[in-house]
């Protein structure tokens, strides 16, 4: 948020401090007025969008799901049913925190009057960035298929073709993506918030992240310690041996027994 940030003095601001050259207020010509800027906006929205709605996606969908049933979740399962839940919160907090994040970029970059090249701005957009990848390869994931597709005849096997169910090469590379990338984003976002704080120093949202971090890691030691991580073929589809997928697994793991 503002240019040569790291070799800059910091003064106090109430709360907060910041450096000397961030700048207080910008003019919008567009309405011919000068309005005062509230950074502790920008930095709380961010905040909450990667360290609040982001982990928030990421424990749903990896401890929300469904135990395992012979065919999965059935067929017309509303997206607010416990079972689907998981999915429902997942894509709706990702690409509810992309449109913010988005929101509060922009912003920063008008309030700034451009992309200022601080190390702060370059960790945001590589987060933005990776975010909106993520997005994209969510469009390549490819067809679903399964006993109970949308477009299946759950007594004729044969409609039941799908990448996910047949877990395709295209849907393997999807989730070899999807996942990692995943990970490396909010990596990159622990890079942005940290190096916003170094410019603009707040300890409530310091004492937040702090919260959060530890928090998330012992409710996931304890959802893992109680079972809640289910197997995702097995949630979607089953763990019925004849599904294409169990079946492949199951003769790997004979395989590599031998």
């Amino acid at each position: 948020i503002g240019k040569g940030c790291q070799n800059k003095p910091l003064r106090a601001l109430g709360t907060h401090t910041m450096s000397n050259h961030i700048p207080t207020e910008v003019y919008l010509s567009f309405i011919d007025k000068t309005i005062e800027i509230h950074w502790d906006y920008h930095a709380w929205l961010m905040t909450a969008v990667w360290f609040g709605l982001v982990p928030f996606a990421l424990m749903a969908v990896r401890y929300f799901k469904p135990k395992p049933t012979l065919y999965g979740i059935p067929k017309g399962t509303s997206k607010l049913s416990p079972k689907l839940i998981w999915w429902t919160i997942h894509f709706t907090c990702l690409y509810l925190a992309l449109g913010l994040s988005l929101a509060g970029m922009l912003a920063a970059i008008v309030s700034n009057g451009g992309i200022s090249g601080s190390t702060h701005s370059w960790w945001g957009l590589a987060t933005i960035t990776l975010a909106i990848l993520q997005l994209v390869s969510a469009w390549f994931r490819g067809s679903h298929g399964g006993k109970h597709g949308a477009n299946s005849n759950p007594n004729e096997p044969s409609t039941w073709r799908g990448d996910h169910y047949d877990m395709t090469p295209q849907r393997r590379w999807f989730e070899a993506y999807h996942k990692t990338a995943g990970y490396f984003t909010m990596v990159l976002a622990m890079g942005a918030v940290a190096s916003g704080l170094a410019q603009y120093w707040m300890p409530i949202i310091a004492i937040y992240i702090v919260t959060v971090i530890v928090g998330t890691l012992l409710l996931a030691v304890w959802l893992e310690r109680k079972g809640f991580r289910q197997d995702m073929y097995h949630s979607v589809y089953g763990n019925h041996p004849q599904h294409p997928f169990n079946k492949r697994r199951k003769l790997s793991k004979k395989c590599s027994s031998m």
